[in-house]
């Protein structure tokens, strides 16, 4: 017993000196600075409290679907009165965050951050009554859309779709706002969530509704049209990425299609570039399309050949 004793505590101590010569290793990759969020800098939002935010704003659109309270009828504006407030002020802290670190690296100088910040937070939240119409639009929309949908409730508990939507919806006002970081934030919540990655910056429209979802990639520079349906594992991508002269991927330009009204798109198909889908046009599954199509175009991709052999075929 004693020799265990003596094995394992010199096993120990040659572990404790491997363990400093490790974290000595590890700390020298961190002395440029890449990806460290330090105290003594200006501090990144915090993810944890941006997805916190978020929650809460889901739950201002729709009130006590989450479990996190219920609420009386005759109550529910009260209530939402005091969430309000919770929101107001967690969303300015992580705001003035995000701009700070923002303008230190960007060197910009009296850029009105405090004002910037409290612009941006009573324009989201000014936007809340309209985004809450529109969801019930999409809201209905899915059931419409969907043999299997018994109600507009299961809709907002279980739907993928509706929660990337709706996070996406709250995140565009922000990216308006050209508020760093916490957009894309909000929607890679969104993306961990449900599978379905919408950019922040992608424009849907009215009665939006994402079928299944998984693997659903909006770009973007997309613009998604009124009553618009598609199925999972749809890219609305880029079609190419041109540089500039110094080989740098040019930002900010138009490279996404643009999707017409009461569009239907089915599993599978990508549809690439700067281009135009227009409206009442049917894109059929595992399609590839980087043109344009015209008003009422329906489009298919050939359908595979099959081989197939029977177990009581015959040999020949």
């Amino acid at each position: 017993m004693d020799d265990f004793k003596h094995d394992f505590s010199d096993e120990e101590a040659a572990s404790s000196v491997r363990l400093a010569e490790l974290a000595g290793r590890i700390g020298e990759t961190y002395s440029d600075g890449f990806g460290v969020n330090h105290l003594d800098g200006d501090n990144l939002p915090r993810r944890s409290e941006v997805i916190a935010i978020t929650e809460k704003l889901l739950e201002v659109i729709f009130p006590g679907f989450d479990g996190r309270k219920q609420y009386r009828k005759d109550a529910v504006a009260q209530d939402v009165a005091g969430l309000l407030k919770e929101i107001y002020s967690d969303l300015f802290d992580q705001i003035c965050r995000a701009i700070r670190y923002s303008c230190k690296n960007e060197v910009c100088r009296g850029c009105g951050g405090q004002k910037r910040t409290n612009r941006a937070v009573f324009s989201l939240l000014a936007k809340l009554p309209e985004i809450r119409e529109v969801m019930k639009e999409d809201v209905k929309a899915a059931y419409a859309g969907d043999p299997a949908a018994t109600s507009y409730d299961e809709i907002i508990l279980s739907y993928p779709g509706i929660k990337a939507i709706m996070i996406q919806r709250l995140a565009h006002v922000l990216y308006h706002e050209r508020i760093p970081l916490i957009p894309r934030m909000m929607t890679e919540y969104a993306h961990s969530q449900t599978g379905i990655d919408i950019h922040p910056g992608a424009h849907l429209g009215r009665g939006v509704f994402i079928d299944h979802g998984t693997g659903v990639v909006v770009g973007e520079t997309a613009v998604i049209g009124d009553n618009v349906r598609i199925y999972q594992g749809v890219t609305l991508g880029a079609g190419n990425f041109p540089k500039d002269a110094c080989g740098m991927l040019i930002k900010g330009n138009k490279r996404h299609p643009t999707i017409g009204s009461n569009v239907t798109i089915y599993s599978g198909a990508s549809v690439l570039g700067d281009i135009t889908i227009g409206d009442n046009s049917v894109i059929g599954g595992n399609v590839w399309l980087t043109e344009s199509l015209p008003a009422g175009t329906k489009i298919t991709a050939r359908p595979p050949e099959h081989n197939m052999k029977f177990a009581n075929e015959r040999r020949k």
